[in-house]
This record gives structure tokens, C-alpha cells and sequence, in this order.
């Protein structure tokens, strides 16, 4: 047994202290270590039709968007950033990296809007290199499993899945593919739930995509926002102040400042996790204005492949890795956002189709004051653009953006030459186009996923006597089905024989209608036995809208059908009816029970 002295004992104490203080000490000094080894955190935020101009950072005195704006004076603005002329093909492209008409994208519906399934997302990657990953929002790059966002790399899903949506108070919303019932203000919602992803998974790498539907029409936000735009008034008027609708700007310009505090409310929840440091925060728009506002002088809006509809505002944060207040005045794009993200992760990855992005990393890292010369290709239906880093092309003009960014000098025959040769790249690129997106088939039947959604809107028509309840086939129903001798069909693809629980949404002014569902060698017919005929769900619009309004659908299990795998048509007949026209039809639904 050892035995110490008064003197020995009390300084074995004080080097125990000064052994435990220098290892505190060290630990400190390696904290800083482990963090950087730990990768850093991204969220991306992308606005649903806000425009350049809808920010106060660009110079717009009739808003005010103070969080937006402290992105740039903490991280880089872009000041030519592009994306695609509407919602669907902008997020195809920023998840792939590859132009949207590459990816099966085409549109933003009836098929259009869907992302072929052998592309590799972004959230496929980031998952794949151990992120948690959440998207929070307007999907809209398809809804049928594995076209549905847990079948493309996200571990958990809160929003909706088509484009337009009818009501943003209380509404109902996909949650991992379950319909749940929202509070609230919609983008409040998704955010209050991006948040709770964020505190669930801070102590790993996690990947936070919040798509909000907001500009999107149709016009609704809170009275506390719209209060004060309208108050405040409007100074600037669009360059096409002679179509601009002033209560339909200040609703806009409110739903713009209502993200804005959204977004304030993500920022203070990285900083109040002590996560400011280690996380990449992304913010951009998904196309031009959907409405003649104020949008810096340029030309067009929303779905033109003018300035005004592709230009938007690109703006990245993350501190000590880039640099504060930097401004970029290079051309880049959506496309290049999947290999500049992994690049600032050093983040490997292979995949076997072509990229069209390239990274931006040197420019934010100051490595190269250039992007190297390039050619930017867009498309919209059947309008067709190409920009280089000077000139803009279209198939009738040619456009000097350096010097007329307001594109008011057609120079075509000017510099016919510049002109010519952009149009031989152009002709170059779109004769590669693939329109097989129009014909994939609805895959149904997989046991992670059982229920499948066969909404009116991917449904084919026998003849035109069958109508949307709006131009907009997005959350529309079938209405006046006058004729028994027309039917609905939808081209399914059966992934697993077995037993399918059959479930129809509807509205009847009548019972006794009498319908038919075929599949195969599969039949089922059924009587509908109750009056369903509710009001409209009143929806608070600023101004008239163009969507079809929310309304609540009877659901009715019909019976079963017993389904072999392949492909299939399924078939929606009227048998019967009892008035003036058949039930109004949302939807079926099939259900893999064994």
C-alpha cells in the first residue's frame, strides 16, 4: 500500500489538475476538428413562382423580405441565375442535374410531370453517403410510388405531390404517402414540420428540400401579411404596368414576405442547434413571376424563355466557407446545382447518364472569377431558347444580355452571323428530344408501398364528352359524364399478383348509379347506394381564381379485384344513371391486400 506525504499528496493533486485541464484543453482545440470531419448539412429552399424582382435585395421597395436578403450579406447572390420556364421541369432538373426533357419531364401534368425512374437524384446521392433526407412541399415530379418522393431518396415526406393545389388553410396533405389533415397556413405547415425533421436529425448529416407552393395561385395568404403590402402600397409597377393586376401583386408580394418569415424561422432554429456553421442554406424560385409585377424591367414572365421567366434570384450560405457579401455575375443554372453541392461535400458519386451541370464551386471559392464559355438550352412546349454568356437566341431574335438585358434590341439581323450559328445549336440539341414520358404506364402494387392513387387527372378519356372540373387537370375531378358510352381508363403496370381493394371517391346530386371497373380478365361492378353533394370548401382568394375549389369526396369501398402482374388498362364505366349525368369521379384507389 502506498503511502504519501502532506507534500507529495498535494502535488499529485495539482498534477491531476493540470493533467485534466490539459486535456479539456485539447479537446477544445479539436472540437472544431470534428465538426469539419462531420459533413455539413444542406438546405434547399425553392419558391414556387416568385420572380427576380420579389425581393428587396433587387432593389423592389414594395416588399420587404429581410431573411431572403440576409442570405447574400452572409453568403453569395447570383446575379444570373437561370432555371426552366414552370414548376416541373425546374425540379427535375435541380434534383438531377440534367436538363428536364432528358429526364422524362415534359410538362406539369396528365404524365408530364413525371420523373423517369433510372434517374439518380440528388436525394439519392446525399442518402447513399449517410444524410437523413427530408422533402417538405410541392413535389411535382410524380405521385404513383416509386415515381413518389420516398421512392427517390427521401427518407420522409410532408406536402403534396401534384402542381396546383386548391386550398392552402387546413388542407390535406401526403405524409409518407398517408392522407393527413395540415394546420394551419399551408407554408407554415411545411415549415413547422422541416423543422421538426431538422431537431429529429440534428446530431447527423441531414438534407432538407422545402419546395413551398407559395407564390403559386391560387392567391391565399394571412391577413397579417396581405395587411401590410397593402398598407405599404406599391411604388414600382411592372413593365407591363398596363396588365398588372394590383391586388393580385400585393397577394404575391404577401405569400413572398410570408416565406420570407419562414424562413427566418429555419435560421433561428440552425442557430438556436448551433448548427449555423456546418450548414449549406440554398434559396431560389422555380421560374419567373406568375403575374405582371414589377421584375426589374425585364422581359416576360412565368413559361416565356425571357428573362423574366427563367432569370431568379440564386442565393447560398455557409459561413467560413464562403466568403461573405459575394457577388457572381457569371451565367449558371439549375442543372449545376446537384454537381457543385457534391463537389462542396467532396462527395463521390457515378452516375451512368450525362450531366449537363457543371460545378460552380470555383467561382464561390474564388478559385475563377469565369464559369468557362457555355451554352444554356431551354425549352417550353414548343418554344426553344439558347443562351451563351453574352447573347440570347430564341428561333426569331437574337438578344445582347450584357448590354440589353431588357431584351429591347432584336439583333438577328444585326449579327447574323452570332445568330445563325446559335440557331444550328439549337437545331442540334432539340432533334434529340425523347416523348416517351407520354407513355409510361402507372406502376401499382408494391408491398413498401400498397396503396396506389389513380387520380381523374392521370386518367385517359374514351371520347371529348367527359370534362375537368378546370382547365387545370391538377386536384381536378370529372364532372357532367353525360353519356353511358363513355368511360375512364388508366394504363396501370401490376408490379405483384394478388388481391386489390378497390376504393372510389366521389360526388352523387342522386343514388342508384350503376358502374363497372374492368381490369384484365378482372370485373367488378357496383351500385352507388348514397346522396353525396357537399358545398364548395370556402377558400379565402384575394382575387378570382383559375384552380378548381377544394370540396370533400365520399369514399366507398367497392369490393376487390383479383389482378395478375403486367401491364394492364383499367377501365371506369357507367352502367347506369339515375339524372342528368354520372356520379362526378376524384379518383380510384387500389389497395394490395395479399
Amino acid at each position: 500500500m502506498a503511502i504519501y506525504s502532506k507534500t507529495h499528496l498535494g502535488q499529485k493533486t495539482c498534477d491531476i489538475k493540470v493533467l485534466i485541464y490539459l486535456l479539456f484543453f485539447s479537446f477544445g482545440l479539436m472540437l472544431p476538428l470534428f465538426a469539419r470531419e462531420r459533413k455539413a448539412n444542406v438546405i434547399l429552399i425553392l419558391a414556387d413562382d416568385q420572380g427576380w424582382g420579389d425581393l428587396s435585395l433587387h432593389g423592389n421597395t414594395n416588399i420587404r423580405t429581410p431573411h431572403i436578403d440576409s442570405l447574400a450579406h452572409q453568403g453569395a447572390q447570383f446575379s444570373r441565375f437561370y432555371v426552366s420556364a414552370v414548376c416541373a421541369p425546374t425540379r427535375a432538373s435541380l434534383l438531377t442535374g440534367r436538363y428536364h426533357w432528358r429526364t422524362g419531364v415534359l410538362g406539369v401534368d396528365r404524365g408530364e410531370e413525371r420523373l423517369n425512374l433510372d434517374e439518380v437524384s440528388l436525394a439519392d446521392i446525399l442518402k447513399k453517403a449517410g444524410y437523413a433526407t427530408g422533402c417538405f412541399g410541392k413535389w411535382h415530379n410524380g405521385s404513383h410510388y416509386p415515381y413518389h418522393p420516398l421512392g427517390r431518396g427521401f427518407d420522409e415526406f410532408y406536402g403534396f405531390c401534384s402542381g396546383h393545389w386548391s386550398n392552402y388553410f387546413n388542407t390535406k396533405m401526403d405524409h409518407n404517402g398517408q392522407e393527413v389533415q395540415g394546420k394551419g397556413f399551408i407554408a407554415d405547415d411545411l415549415t413547422n414540420k422541416a423543422i421538426e425533421f431538422i431537431e429529429e436529425n440534428k446530431d447527423k448529416p441531414f438534407f432538407c428540400y422545402i419546395p413551398y407552393n407559395t407564390p403559386h395561385s391560387p392567391f391565399q395568404v394571412p391577413d397579417a401579411f396581405f395587411d401590410k403590402v397593402k398598407k405599404r402600397g406599391l411604388k414600382f409597377a411592372s413593365r407591363y404596368a398596363e396588365k398588372e393586376d394590383k391586388i393580385k401583386t400585393m397577394a404575391a408580394l404577401a405569400m413572398c414576405e410570408n416565406i420570407d418569415w419562414n424562413l427566418g424561422r429555419v435560421l433561428a432554429k440552425l442557430k438556436e442547434l448551433n448548427l449555423e456553421d456546418n450548414t449549406i442554406v440554398i434559396y431560389l424560385s422555380d421560374n419567373g413571376p406568375n403575374s405582371w409585377r414589377w421584375n426589374s424591367g425585364y422581359k416576360g414572365k412565368k413559361s416565356s424563355l425571357d428573362e423574366g421567366g427563367l432569370r431568379v434570384p440564386f442565393l447560398i450560405r455557409w459561413p467560413g466557407e464562403i466568403e461573405a457579401g459575394l457577388k457572381i455575375e457569371a451565367m449558371c443554372t439549375h442543372i449545376d446545382l446537384l454537381p457543385t453541392l457534391c463537389d462542396l461535400l467532396a462527395i463521390d458519386f457515378e452516375i451512368e447518364k450525362k450531366l449537363d451541370g457543371r460545378s460552380f464551386r470555383p467561382l464561390l471559392k474564388g478559385e475563377a472569377p469565369q464559369m468557362a464559355d457555355r451554352f444554356l438550352y431551354s425549352k417550353q412546349k414548343q418554344k426553344i431558347s439558347l443562351r451563351s454568356n453574352q447573347y440570347l437566341a430564341t428561333k426569331k431574335a437574337l438578344y445582347d444580355l450584357v448590354n440589353d438585358p431588357g431584351q429591347r434590341v432584336n439583333l438577328s439581323q444585326i449579327k447574323p452571323d452570332v445568330y445563325h450559328a446559335m440557331q444550328v445549336s439549337l437545331k442540334q440539341m432539340f432533334g434529340e428530344i425523347d416523348d416517351s414520358s407520354k407513355d409510361r404506364l402507372i406502376p401499382v402494387g408494391y408491398r413498401e408501398f400498397p396503396l396506389t392513387k389513380l387520380a381523374v387527372q392521370d386518367a385517359g378519356f374514351s371520347d371529348t364528352q367527359i370534362k375537368f372540373s378546370s382547365k387545370y387537370a391538377n386536384e381536378a375531378w370529372v364532372k357532367g359524364w353525360n353519356d353511358v358510352n363513355s368511360f375512364l381508363f388508366w394504363e396501370i403496370d401490376v408490379q405483384e399478383e394478388g388481391l386489390y381493394q378497390v376504393e372510389l371517391l366521389y360526388t352523387a346530386a342522386q343514388a342508384g348509379d350503376d358502374l363497372l371497373i374492368e381490369c384484365g380478365e378482372a370485373r367488378l361492378e357496383a351500385r352507388i347506394n348514397e346522396i353525396f353533394d357537399p358545398e364548395l370548401i370556402h377558400s379565402p382568394d384575394r382575387v378570382p381564381r383559375s384552380e378548381t375549389y377544394e370540396k370533400p369526396f365520399k369514399r366507398v369501398l367497392l369490393g376487390q379485384l383479383n389482378l395478375s402482374s403486367g401491364p394492364k388498362k383499367l377501365n371506369l364505366k357507367c352502367l347506369k344513371k339515375q339524372g342528368d349525368s354520372f356520379i362526378n369521379v376524384k379518383a380510384l384507389h387500389l389497395k394490395l391486400l395479399k
